[in-house]
């Protein structure tokens, strides 16, 4: 069996679905790689399919009526997108969709899927709520673009990817991501130069380290009460073992 039905059977939003029901939307889904900065979608594509990240990373993205692009959010391993193609694909995809490293991606055809959300009414209620957790996370990034300073949004931001990528260690939280000074500029809407300055700051202040563009929040309470928000708690998981190598 290929591949795909792990990566299918170890997603959340499929936790309900009857082996045999996950063979078959395995035996109708495709598997693809691609090369870090390759573009899985881009706007207007055609919304057939919903998308799943099996391995790697993915970055879902906008392009400013200057160029620039401006990033959403990360998709991580066991994570779906493409989501709003189940309400409507008759307007393609909104944004872009790119790979932040070298990933692999299980597209899921749509028609399939919700012959199977015909029978698990459940994964409806898990689309949904995933819909309106990155809505929420979307207002809250636009709320801080319009409110707040720039060093309060790149706190708010190492708040943020602390609380899904942050991992306690003897020197502080480790963020499990790396993120370039210029990807971090792109997701609270600064400039590089801005962010580093900001980040020499805090650095400065005994609030966090970097080494090899890792970052170690050094006072994650320190951190949080600056910004007048509760200490997030740490979630990150044991990473899931698939059952063969898949990357080359």
């Amino acid at each position: 069996m290929a591949d795909s039905y792990w990566y299918i059977k170890n997603c959340d939003l499929f936790s309900q679905v009857s082996a045999d029901d996950i063979a078959w939307l395995e035996s109708k889904s495709r598997m693809r790689k691609v090369k870090r900065g390759e573009a899985v979608y881009m706007p207007d594509d055609a919304a057939d399919d919903i998308l799943l990240v099996a391995a790697g990373r993915v970055k879902i993205c906008h392009a400013t009526p200057e160029g620039k692009q401006s990033i959403i959010g990360f998709i991580d391993p066991g994570e779906i997108f493409g989501e709003l193609s189940l309400l409507d694909s008759s307007s393609g995809r909104d944004g872009i969709a790119e790979a932040a490293e070298k990933s692999i991606v299980v597209a899921i055809p749509k028609n399939e899927l919700l012959a199977i959300v015909q029978k698990y009414p459940s994964i409806v209620l898990g689309v949904t709520k995933l819909i309106g957790l990155r809505r929420q996370r979307v207002e809250r990034r636009l709320r801080n673009l319009l409110f707040r300073s720039n060093r309060d949004r790149v706190i708010h931001l190492l708040l943020e990817l602390s609380e899904k990528y942050g991992r306690r260690t003897e020197t502080g939280i480790e963020l499990q991501i790396r993120l370039s000074h210029q990807e971090m500029a792109s997701i609270v809407g600064s400039t590089r130069e801005t962010v580093t300055v900001v980040l020499g700051q805090l650095q400065a202040e005994g609030l966090l380290s970097i080494a090899r563009r890792r970052i170690f929040l050094l006072s994650l309470e320190k951190l949080a009460a600056e910004v007048n928000e509760p200490t997030p708690q740490l979630n990150v998981p044991d990473p899931p073992q698939p059952p063969m190598k898949v990357l080359a």
